[in-house]
């Protein structure tokens, strides 16, 4: 666990053309790091670098989609063509979907999937040869608060970020000897447009996002995280609320979910009792 300076620091950040990954573009190269923007939008990235510039900054941009191996590789060749190596490694880009796991599609899971946690550990893959070589150098995997306690209608988006925070957790200490920081970021709501680019909005219990972080304090957070070397952050005060009553007592956290798909499905289960009492009647 190192503490590093920002200032010059060469940094990948995937996800860089919306929320949590463009403000945290904007931000890290406002403090004096050398920023590489990724994305699958070349308009997009043109717009941020626009926005850099106006910002008295500048940074780096790549077209990539995390999920296609040609894209890891340009994503590399990018990095040392523009900087020469590179030191920190945010993997932000992911997608989700809401809804009960019973009404989804294979599919649907197997998307989340292939860019929350396949794209995220082929690029971490794709990577550590040019991170062995980085100054203090760090993988930063931006996960979730649902990444430690899952709820009623997150299913698919929930298991993603379990997944992300296992691999975090066994690469930690593999990456020791490397001298290779591996921290975790986890958000509770934030004010973005993922909501708007799920794969599916099926779920019956909504959460207002409005009501959560901004996409600037979420990046302020990451950064602060990356320079004191804090290896699991978790954000906003009813994320922590939540993760700590999770830890000493689950039963508490399970029995309000329960409660509130109950309230939710109360028709469909008053229907469901009223034809068992009929067959049992028969």
């Amino acid at each position: 666990m190192a503490r590093r300076k920002l200032t010059g620091l060469r940094v990948l950040i995937t996800g860089a053309s919306q929320g949590i990954g463009r403000a945290l573009v904007l931000e890290a190269a406002k403090r004096g790091c050398r920023v590489l923007a990724a994305a699958r939008s070349q308009a997009l990235l043109d717009e941020l670098a626009a926005e850099a510039v106006k910002a008295n900054t500048a940074i780096q941009t790549v077209v990539a989609d995390i999920t296609k191996p040609d894209d890891r590789t340009a994503m590399v060749a990018a990095a040392t063509q523009h900087f020469g190596g590179l030191d920190v490694l945010v993997n932000n880009a992911g997608i989700g979907a809401t809804g009960h796991f019973m009404d989804s599609e294979p599919d649907v899971l197997r998307q989340i999937f292939e860019t929350n946690f396949f794209g995220l550990t082929e690029t971490t893959r794709a990577f550590l040869p040019l991170l062995k070589q980085g100054t203090t150098p760090a993988i930063v995997n931006i996960s979730s608060v649902l990444g430690k306690r899952a709820i009623p209608g997150r299913s698919l988006y929930s298991s993603s970020k379990f997944a992300v925070m296992g691999f975090s957790e066994a690469i930690r200490a593999e990456l020791a000897k490397d001298g290779i920081d591996v921290l975790v970021v986890s958000p509770g709501l934030t004010q973005t447009n993922f909501s708007k680019n799920m794969l599916e909005q099926k779920a019956k219990i909504q959460l207002d996002h409005l009501r959560g972080m901004t996409s600037e304090q979420v990046a302020v957070a990451t950064l602060r995280a990356i320079e004191r070397g804090s290896l699991d952050v978790t954000l906003t005060f009813k994320g922590k609320l939540l993760v700590l009553v999770n830890r000493f007592a689950p039963w508490v956290v399970d029995f309000f979910a329960k409660k509130k798909v109950r309230e939710l499905f109360a028709d469909e289960i008053a229907e469901r009792k009223k034809k068992q009492a009929e067959a049992a009647a028969k």
